[in-house]
């Protein structure tokens, strides 16, 4: 039962795999569109990243946890 559980707090990581790739596609497009902004750009997708990533952290941290208590 815990294996189950485990396995659905890492569901977070597959969306923010998705997220991350979705926002890397569109970041490059804008950067291709105006590239003179591309700074900003830049900054505001890594702090987006940065914020999808913890989710996946979340996530695992959680399965480990579950995981631990068998």
């Amino acid at each position: 039962m815990n294996a189950i559980a485990a396995a659905l707090a890492l569901l977070p990581a597959l969306g923010a795999g998705l997220g991350m790739g979705l926002a890397t596609a569109k970041a490059v497009e804008a950067t291709a569109r105006q590239p003179e902004a591309s700074g900003k750009i830049n900054a505001i997708l890594l702090l987006g990243l940065a914020l999808a990533e913890s989710t996946a952290i979340y996530g695992f941290v959680i399965a480990l946890i579950l995981q631990s208590k068998v």
